[in-house]
């Protein structure tokens, strides 16, 4: 279990619509449509946590309309026995006003005041009485009043004592984080931390050892944006951003903090961790608004890192919900199948064609032992792996599944596809799923290619 320490705010939307001017001041009248309460601060830490499937144990203050951030944490079924509420305090509610996708107004209310010796106690017996099952502890300072710095200190002396790992995710005030086994600044907090303008490799390197040396920090990590993420522990490392796509980065430091807590909750390899949250990070930049990453999203991502296509190779239940989260996003899906036994110019020109009917193309090929029953004991001549990854090269290919039976139609069940492909010589036969997809396409081979005759060239050849 990861203790997520820290400043909990709730993310308020008000979705609606406007097509007027308000007669009262220059200003549009929003029809409120929808009303939404997310985690936000350190809440959206411990999404990020719940993401990858990690125990999360969330300690703060709340104030004044707690019970809107308490149930959304019991709608996740998370522990709130860390929680304490000060009546005296406000708790944190960004509400934003958003009309046809923009935000029209954001209003805020808080309390940032320093919580009470009494709370801070509250809080540090609390970590005390529980600290068999914390594993790490991550604390996300917003600067909003929880992590005062006595409080800080005596959680990084309880952390440093018990032989625990504890990350911080910084904010002002850096004195507080004396001792702490590791914290995470952005370029711009240690620059202000520093006050050393960072313009290149020496000055990042200089402002660097000296916050380290400073704080006598086991480990100091820096988000450097797009030119990636650099550590300072027993040496200096500094590794390359990977996002290809930026659409949104806000969030992406809550990602990397808890990204990081997961991997070094079961592993002491910084180095991974800091290559594993930086894979996370590239996930959540490449979505819209505050996003989280899955352990497979990440994992996809890095296996798109490696050159490899072992991502689109998917079995039955993979598809299902790959197919399903396409739908959702209003994607057309094209199926088509076949043995795809040695791959030639005739397979991909069908493959390019049937890509073209659609927004994604998914591939169903025929396992070992079906080919054999299709075409013979002597087939097939390559494996269903290779034969599958083969067709994951290709471009045109978006995934591929390979099914057991002599025919598709369980898979086509799962896919549901939009448009079903065959070659043109199923025409005047029924083709197995087209009581399923909304629409059947034939489309003609190229004529002199196929796979059997190749095989029948090799043979006269011997």
């Amino acid at each position: 279990m990861i203790a997520v320490i820290g400043d909990f705010m709730i993310d308020h939307y008000l979705w609606g619509s406007s097509s007027r001017i308000s007669p009262e001041a220059p200003v549009p009248v929003v029809e409120v449509k929808k009303e939404e309460d997310r985690l936000g601060g350190a809440g959206n830490v411990v999404n990020n946590l719940l993401a990858l499937k990690k125990e999360v144990l969330p300690v703060t203050v709340l104030g004044k309309s707690y019970d809107r951030l308490l149930k959304i944490l019991k709608e996740k079924q998370i522990e709130c026995s860390g929680i304490f509420i000060d009546n005296s305090r406000e708790s944190i509610i960004k509400s934003r006003v958003v009309a046809s996708n923009t935000q029209v107004i954001r209003y805020d209310k808080e309390s940032k005041e320093p919580i009470s010796k009494e709370y801070e106690e509250k809080i540090y017996q609390y970590l005390v009485q529980n600290v068999d099952k914390i594993e790490l502890f991550l604390l996300s300072d917003y600067n909003k009043g929880v992590l005062t710095p006595a409080l800080t200190q005596k959680i990084i002396e309880l952390s440093n004592k018990e032989g625990k790992k504890l990350i911080i995710d910084p904010k002002a005030g850096f004195e507080k984080y004396k001792n702490a086994y590791m914290i995470k600044p952005n370029r711009l907090e240690l620059s202000s931390a520093t006050g050393i303008e960072i313009t290149d490799k020496e000055s990042l390197k200089k402002a660097g050892w000296q916050l380290k040396e400073q704080l006598n920090l086991q480990n100091l990590i820096v988000t450097l944006s797009e030119d990636g993420i650099a550590l300072f522990g027993e040496e200096f490392i500094k590794i390359p951003t990977i996002a290809k796509e930026v659409f949104d980065v806000t969030g992406a430091g809550d990602t990397v903090l808890a990204s990081l807590g997961y991997y070094l909750s079961k592993s002491d390899n910084i180095q991974e961790a800091m290559h594993f949250a930086n894979a996370a990070a590239a996930v959540v930049v490449g979505k819209v608004g505050s996003a989280t990453a899955t352990l497979s999203e990440i994992k996809e991502y890095e296996k798109k890192l490696d050159n490899s296509v072992d991502y689109k190779i998917a079995n039955f239940e993979q598809i299902e919900k790959i197919a399903t989260d396409l739908r959702q996003s209003g994607k057309k899906i094209v199926f088509t199948n076949g043995c795809f036994d040695i791959l030639h110019l005739g397979h991909v020109k069908y493959l390019q064609k049937a890509r073209s009917l659609g927004d994604k193309l998914i591939v169903g090929v025929n396992s070992n032992a079906s080919v054999s029953r299709l075409k013979g004991s002597l087939r097939p001549v390559n494996d269903q792996y290779d034969r599958a990854y083969l067709l994951a090269s290709l471009e045109v290919v978006d995934f591929v599944v390979v099914f057991e039976e002599d025919t598709p139609y369980n898979l086509i069940k799962r896919v549901q596809p939009d448009i079903l492909v065959k070659g043109a010589d199923y025409r005047g036969k029924e083709v197995v799923g087209s009581d399923i997809a909304k629409e059947v396409h034939l489309i003609d081979f190229v004529e002199g290619r196929s796979t059997t005759s190749i095989i029948e060239r090799i043979n006269g050849a011997k």
